[in-house]
């Protein structure tokens, strides 16, 4: 399974961004997909995550962005989406998408997703 991460650039605060996670190699629906970000000298966190559909197809968020962003998936593209509204500095980071089949329980957890992406890098001026 392959994940290619899009669409991360140079933003000012209160501005939007749409990221994109296109996951090639495997059978999209049965694969739950994670967003994490990871900002200069801090660790890897969770932002979002789309569950496969034998969990229903939820979403889960970080208390951090809810609100503000939104994941979906277009199971015809085998893309999941992050959009990212009202962004603020403390958004900027490398931005991860990660495919697993974790237990509802464990989406937030990094270390039960078995394939990442490259990273798109998010900065948020202020």
């Amino acid at each position: 399974v392959q994940l290619q991460a899009s669409g991360g650039g140079l933003v000012q605060a209160g501005d939007s961004l749409r990221l994109s996670c296109a996951v090639s190699g495997g059978t999209f629906s049965s694969y739950s997909v994670g967003w994490f970000r990871q900002a200069p000298g801090k660790e890897r966190e969770f932002v979002a995550a789309s569950t496969r559909n034998l969990n229903g197809g939820t979403t889960f968020y970080a208390d951090s962005v809810k609100g503000r962003f939104t994941i979906s998936r277009d199971n015809a593209k085998n893309t999941v989406y992050l959009q990212m509204n009202s962004l603020q500095p403390e958004d900027t980071a490398v931005y991860f998408c990660a495919a697993g089949r974790p237990a509802l329980s464990a989406v937030r957890a990094s270390s039960i997703y078995n394939y990442w992406g490259q990273g798109t890098e998010v900065t948020v001026s202020s």
